[in-house]
């Protein structure tokens, strides 16, 4: 199957980061917008209260299936943007590393960003994406 994401990545840029730097789409590709993933559970209970690791895994889950119903997987992301309530870069590299894995070698921009706090009770990470298809 094509996919619409070419990954660019600079040798003038430090190799340290663990994503591409930029990521393009062709014009005629489709882009899809995904609200942030939060890590709920089914019924609306936040999934892994107090485990910034296991509310990343359960965003990335809830991903895969917004994701899913859009047409796409994460080999479609182009961007995302981890959000994580902390201000200990332990918590944040906690959430990252769940995120980087389930990428794989998928290693699309991404910001990691700590946040005071986020929407749902006891939530602790939030995941951002767009991803772009092309539709045969």
């Amino acid at each position: 199957m094509a996919r619409a994401i070419t990954l660019i990545r600079s040798a003038s840029l430090s190799d340290v980061a663990e994503y591409a730097y930029a990521a393009t789409a062709p014009a005629d590709s489709r882009l899809i917008f995904l609200a942030g993933a939060c890590p709920l559970n089914d019924d609306g209970s936040t999934a892994a209260i107090g485990d910034y690791a296991g509310q990343a895994l359960k965003a990335v889950e809830n991903m895969r299936a917004a994701l899913a119903a859009a047409g796409a997987s994460l080999q479609d992301v182009i961007s995302t943007r981890v959000l994580v309530a902390s201000a200990r870069r332990e918590d944040l590299v906690s959430a990252w590393e769940v995120v980087r894995d389930s990428f794989a070698d998928h290693d699309v921009p991404s910001t990691l960003m700590g946040v005071t706090v986020l929407g749902y009770k006891d939530q602790l990470v939030e995941i951002e994406a767009v991803a772009a298809v092309l539709d045969s």
